[in-house]
């Protein structure tokens, strides 16, 4: 499978905080923006708004050399944006309804891209249209579907995340996620086996911020990672999607589990260490792609 053979489906916003400050996000997009920083060349599925916000975002995807022939313009709703606070260094996000990455819409996609990896998350399928569009393109997709579960309320159930597990071969959620979709008093390793089990994935990962990751195979083997020293914490805004990312990166490159989940912990350690989820030195991706190489 080519490195660059990834496709990325969800939403595009700029996370605001209360500095006055923005920087671009939404998940997908995070994932897409450091893959492309690190050598691969992912196709990003998203709509933004025809207004200042798509026109800086347009300009930073160019900046980064990101394709931009999945990015639809829509002329009537904003390009998404959230409110972020930080307490302690977590965030907390109040998410807007009507943006125009919940429109999505099948017809005006690139074709052509029907293998290799999708990646989505599930807050760009809480809108109708988005979901349809998305539900259109996973019959035909020859590759396999990696799911990053992203809880964000009030936007989700539990029944949609169950049903867009059943149709993934990847899974990626935090510890809280977890709780969350199972609730009972069962160890984690326990909670893995049950949705693996359940769902025939190809692994399931769940990230436990400053505890590491713990990951379990089809063939029942777990691989457990912790990061390496100490880690200079700025915010965990993205530090999921920075994990994510790597991880995607290793799945396309044929990394063993184990060395993707190191480097995919290595990665978000340092994305931690920035504030927010993206960042735009080219220098801060070049020492992990060499090390990777």
């Amino acid at each position: 499978m080519p490195a660059d053979s990834i496709t990325i489906f969800g939403e595009a916003l700029f996370d605001c905080f209360a500095d006055g400050s923005r920087i671009l996000g939404g998940a997908p997009f995070n994932v897409a923006w450091h893959l492309q920083g690190l050598g691969a060349e992912p196709l990003f599925v998203s709509r933004i708004g025809r207004d200042s916000a798509g026109a800086e975002l347009l300009a930073a995807m160019q900046t980064q050399g990101m394709r931009q022939n999945g990015v639809e313009i829509d002329a009537a709703r904003p390009t998404g944006s959230v409110t972020v606070s930080i307490d302690n260094g977590q965030p907390s996000y109040h998410i807007l309804a009507e943006q125009a990455y919940d429109y999505i819409a099948a017809p005006e996609l690139p074709i052509g891209h029907e293998s290799g990896l999708l990646y989505h998350g599930s807050l760009a399928l809480r809108h109708g249209v988005s979901r349809a569009t998305f539900e259109q393109i996973k019959p035909q997709w020859r590759g396999p579907v990696f799911f990053d579960v992203n809880l964000r309320a009030p936007w989700w159930n539990a029944d949609d995340i169950h049903t867009w597990i059943a149709d993934a071969d990847w899974l990626k959620l935090n510890d809280e996620e977890l709780a969350l979709l199972l609730p009972e008093h069962q160890a984690i390793d326990s909670k893995l086996l049950l949705l693996q089990q359940r769902y025939d994935l190809q692994g399931v990962v769940v990230t436990r911020g400053e505890h590491g990751a713990l990951a379990l195979t089809a063939g029942g083997e777990f691989v457990e990672v912790k990061p390496a020293g100490s880690v200079t914490l700025v915010d965990t805004v993205g530090a999921g999607d920075a994990f994510a990312a790597v991880l995607l990166l290793g799945i396309a490159r044929g990394w063993p589990l184990a060395s993707a989940l190191e480097r995919a912990q290595d990665f978000a350690s340092a994305i931690v260490g920035q504030r927010g989820a993206t960042v735009s030195d080219p220098e801060f991706y070049r020492r992990f792609r060499e090390a990777w190489h």
